[in-house]
């Protein structure tokens, strides 16, 4: 009993220090489209949702693909992620094509082969809601700040640019709420959403990346 007690008491521990978003081991292998759990994140365009879950590398994965077009799907998180415990996003990802020509910071190329979104929804959401980018941007360099040329609620945050990196798994971590408060000058609540996309339509080229475990974590 003793033994069961405190394997429980480390499991709560943890569980209460990570608050898992995805880590792909629910939907089947194989499957394609938009995966269970989420939902198309937009209302513009004709996305084509060239999406896969995979085994690479020994783990789960979402496979994404983008030939000319924009595709994002968004998972509601209902409260589950209290940024004061847990306010560090932490994602394995992977990109293998970097759209040509893409640079976020112009409205005609905003096109990125990997796009992780935190969504804090505000009515009316077109025009008031906040939202941050986390980038792998094509020519914008690392670490820029710039508001989105074709959505004003969305500010990217350039994580990876270019294509030294290409092909590798790359764990990143990010203090949301520190990003948050260099944004808007005020702490955040609880965040709404979180969406993953890809795309290539503004550059009419091809895309592909992939997405492993999202998380929230403490510091």
């Amino acid at each position: 009993m003793c033994l069961a007690l405190a394997l429980l008491l480390v499991v709560s521990a943890w569980a209460a220090d990570v608050v898992i978003v995805e880590d792909w081991t629910k939907p089947k292998l194989g499957a394609k489209g938009i995966p269970d759990g989420w939902k198309s994140g937009q209302m513009w365009g004709l996305p084509k949702h060239d999406f896969t879950i995979v085994e690479n590398e020994g783990h789960r994965a979402l496979h994404l693909r983008s030939e000319g077009d924009s595709s994002m799907i968004t998972k509601e998180l209902d409260g589950a992620v209290n940024l004061k415990s847990t306010p560090v996003l932490e994602w394995r990802w992977m990109a293998v094509t970097l759209p040509k020509g893409a640079d976020a910071r112009s409205r005609q190329t905003d096109d990125q082969a990997a796009q992780l979104y935190v969504v804090w929804p505000r009515f009316p959401q077109e025009f008031r809601s906040r939202i941050i980018g986390y980038i792998w941007d094509t020519q914008a360099p690392e670490g820029l700040v710039v508001k989105s040329q074709k959505a004003l609620t969305v500010t990217y945050i350039v994580v990876r640019s270019g294509p030294a990196e290409l092909g590798k798994w790359l764990t990143e971590r990010r203090n949301v709420v520190e990003d948050y408060k260099k944004l808007y000058g005020e702490p955040p609540d609880k965040p709404g959403a979180l969406s993953i996309a890809i795309d290539s339509d503004d550059t009419n080229s091809s895309a592909e990346s992939f997405f492993g475990p999202i998380v929230f974590t403490k510091p």
